[in-house]
């Protein structure tokens, strides 16, 4: 990926009631799986006031984890470096601001691992239970781009090479 490709990214988020949101992810041809639907009707998702988020994407080595950790780790190490979660609100508006994102390199949907060509939007679990989706990542299939929810539990590991999105706070360079 071209260094080009990762530089941060002004994106507004919120602003649009969650039909309207869900009728801007189906013009742009958008594709859901069942987790993300099932954070999409999060109470997050409701009455959200627009706001502008810096978000800025860096592998699990980058953050410091050469040798992958779980997304307790991830946000951790992305802490440390003065990068924040970001709200489960930013994925699909940066589903929105990255139709041209590149595609993946095979189109195998789901196979208990990070997909490749996945960029994960790193937020806050909304649930400790681990059959409840945690989050969101990115991805372009066969031509089309896909936000999709997962699942994992406290233990799952993320390869060094697994790509994350996060916030960088106002007036921050990290």
């Amino acid at each position: 990926m071209r260094e080009a490709e990762r530089d941060p990214i002004t994106i507004e988020v919120g602003g649009l009631c969650r039909e309207e949101l869900r009728r801007a992810l189906t013009r742009a041809g958008v594709q859901l799986n069942v987790h993300a639907e099932t954070l999409l009707e999060h109470r997050d998702f409701d009455h959200v006031s627009a706001s502008t988020l810096t978000v800025v994407r860096r592998t699990v080595s980058e953050l410091g984890l050469v040798d992958g950790g779980t997304l307790g780790q991830v946000l951790d190490a992305a802490s440390a470096l003065g990068l924040e979660p970001s709200p489960l609100v930013t994925a699909p508006y940066l589903r929105l601001a990255t139709l041209d994102q590149p595609e993946a390199p095979d189109s195998v949907l789901s196979a208990g691992r990070p997909p490749t060509g996945a960029v994960h939007v790193a937020s806050v679990p909304v649930s400790p239970d681990i059959e409840h989706p945690k989050g969101f990542y990115l991805r372009v299939v066969d031509g089309e781009p896909w936000l999709r929810g997962y699942r994992c539990d406290d233990d799952y590991e993320w390869g060094p090479e697994a790509e994350v999105a996060l916030v960088r706070p106002s007036g921050r360079r990290t």
